[in-house]
C-alpha cells in the first residue's frame, strides 16, 4: 500500500550567521531613521540640561588658561569683544555639553541599530560597549585638561615678544573644545578597534603586525602637536595613544576569541 506524499516543509526565511531574520533596506532604513530620531531627542533633553550647568562648566574650564597668566605673572582676567560674546558662549557650551550628556545613549542607540547584525552572544555586551566608550570618552577630556591643556596653554604664552596678551573668552572656547573633543575621540581607539573586529575588517594578528606603524604613526603625531621641543613632553602625549593601541589588540584578540568559542559551541550542537 502506497504511503501518502508527506507535506513538503514551509521554506523558511533566510537567516543571517546570528539566527535571525534578514532585514529588506527599507526596514534597514526605518530602523535607522527611528535610531536617528530617539538620539535627537535625546540630545535635545541633553542641551535643556546643559544651559542649567553652562556657566559653571565654563567657569571650571576657564581655570587652566587663568592659571597659565598667572603662572606668567599677566592679568587672569579673560574678555569679549562683542556685546553678545559672552551668551554665545553660553549657547555654544549648552550646545556641546548636552551632546556629552545625552551621549551614552547616542551610542546605545547606535548598537541597537548594528546590534541585529551580530551574533547573540556579541549582543550580550552592549553594556560593555556603552560603558567603555563612555568613559574612554570622559578618560580622554580628562587627559586634555588635567595634562595637556596646562603644557599647550603655558607654551602659548611664553610667546609674548612686547605686547600685552589679551585673551577672548570666545576664541579661547574655540581653542579648548577642539582640545578636549579630540582627545575625548582618540580615546576612543579600543571602541573603534572592537567594531573593526566584529565586522572582520582587523584581527589582533593584523594590528600586531602593523604595530610599529602604528607606533611611527603616533610618534608624528605627537610630536606635532607637542607644544614644546623637549622629549619628555613628547613622551607624555605618545604614552596614551600607545597604551590604547595596544588596549586595541587585546580588545580584538577577545571579540575573536568569543567568536570561536561560539563556532565550536554551535559544531558541538549540531
Amino acid at each position: 500500500m502506497a504511503t501518502p506524499a508527506q507535506p513538503e516543509p514551509q521554506s523558511q526565511p533566510s537567516t543571517e550567521g546570528n539566527g535571525e531574520a534578514k532585514m529588506s533596506f527599507f526596514e534597514h532604513l526605518s530602523e535607522l531613521r527611528k535610531r536617528i530620531i530617539s538620539s535627537l531627542i535625546a540630545v535635545g533633553l541633553g542641551v535643556v540640561v546643559g544651559f542649567f550647568f553652562a556657566e559653571k562648566v565654563i567657569g571650571f574650564l576657564v581655570r587652566p588658561m587663568v592659571a597659565a597668566l598667572r603662572d606668567a605673572h599677566l592679568g587672569d582676567k579673560l574678555v569679549y569683544t562683542s556685546p553678545t560674546g559672552f551668551v554665545t558662549v553660553l549657547i555654544h557650551g549648552g550646545f556641546y555639553l548636552g551632546f556629552v550628556i545625552a551621549s551614552p545613549f547616542v551610542l546605545y542607540q547606535l548598537w541597537l541599530f548594528i546590534a541585529p547584525g551580530l551574533y547573540r552572544h556579541e549582543r550580550k555586551a552592549v553594556l560593555t560597549f556603552v560603558v567603555s566608550a563612555s568613559l574612554l570618552f570622559l578618560a580622554g577630556m580628562a587627559f586634555a585638561y588635567w595634562i595637556m591643556l596646562p603644557y599647550v596653554l603655558k607654551f602659548l604664552i611664553s610667546f609674548q615678544g612686547p605686547f600685552q596678551p589679551l585673551i577672548s573668552i570666545n576664541e579661547y572656547f574655540d581653542l579648548i573644545l577642539v582640545v578636549l573633543l579630540g582627545l575625548g575621540l582618540i580615546f576612543e581607539l579600543p571602541v573603534i578597534v572592537f567594531f573593526l573586529t566584529l565586522f572582520r575588517m582587523v584581527t589582533p594578528k593584523f594590528l600586531w603586525k602593523n604595530a610599529r606603524y602604528a607606533i611611527l604613526i603616533i610618534t608624528i603625531i605627537a610630536a606635532i602637536v607637542t607644544p614644546s621641543p623637549d622629549a619628555t613632553t613628547m613622551l607624555i602625549f605618545m604614552a596614551p595613544m600607545v597604551l590604547l593601541y595596544f588596549a586595541g589588540i587585546g580588545v580584538s584578540y577577545m571579540v575573536v576569541r568569543r567568536r570561536r568559542v561560539a563556532a565550536v559551541a554551535r559544531e558541538g550542537a549540531q
